[in-house]
């Protein structure tokens, strides 16, 4: 299989929210990441439309040719979204209003007939699944008993150590277990958070991860370098 790039788009919309303005326009960053190679253009739509808001996800969806992956917290209005505005895959994420950033995998346990019971409604309406969880083999065996089509690992915790140059193997032996575990039960792998230039190159060794998103690093070097040649980048590392 084909490993893949997902583009988040996500801090664009941050940029243009912070002077309510119409720029910088998430769309043309979506347009732009699909011309440079992007195999996907990952949107997340909180609640809170911190950044990314209705009008993007409607933009975006009718004017690109790859594949939009929305991210969306498991809540009945965002279900709603979702089956109304067909985007190609939801990815399932936990959402807090106070936190920076995603802090964490789904707490499956605590939501798992809420989560088996949307994953079932967005399959049905032919939309991929996938759930964001942490690199856990209890969490690998609950994705499966949900349903989804995928699975995409936290990857903050590793990335962070690895940033920091701390020991970092043991968040690796976490990743490529639940990563080979996955693989076994027919889950396609996926990883995102935190991920950059040098923090991918060890993580594509782990051969059943086959689609990285990667979004705040992407937005970040672009201003030094232009969203073209980051992605140019990051795919060269991916495919090597």
């Amino acid at each position: 299989m084909k490993k893949r790039l997902g583009v988040n788009i996500d801090h664009v919309a941050t940029i243009r929210n912070a002077r309510g303005e119409v720029y910088p326009e998430p769309l043309r960053a979506a347009v732009t990441a699909e011309r440079s190679g992007a195999d996907s253009i990952t949107i997340h739509l909180r609640e809170d439309r911190r950044h990314i808001i209705d009008a993007d996800l409607k933009k975006i969806k009718r004017n690109i040719n790859i594949p939009l992956n929305l991210e969306i917290a498991p809540t009945r209005e965002m279900l709603k979204i979702a089956v109304r505005q067909r985007p190609d895959y939801v990815c399932f994420v936990p959402e807090k209003r106070t936190e920076v950033t995603t802090e964490g995998g789904l707490n499956l346990r605590r939501n798992f007939s809420l989560l088996k019971k949307f994953t079932r409604i967005l399959k049905n309406n032919k939309i991929r699944v996938s759930l964001f969880i942490e690199p856990k083999i209890s969490d690998v065996k609950l994705s499966s008993k949900i349903g989804t089509d995928c699975v995409e690992f936290h990857t903050g915790k590793f990335c962070s150590l690895y940033a920091r140059k701390k020991n970092y193997k043991n968040e690796f032996i976490k990743l490529k277990n639940a990563a080979i575990l996955a693989k076994k039960l027919f889950l396609e792998v996926h990883a995102g958070h935190g991920i950059t230039y040098k923090s991918l190159k060890p993580i594509t060794k782990i051969k059943e991860i086959h689609e990285y998103n990667i979004g705040h690093f992407i937005v970040s070097e672009a201003i030094f370098h232009g969203l073209k040649n980051v992605i140019f980048t990051m795919k060269k590392i991916i495919q090597n």
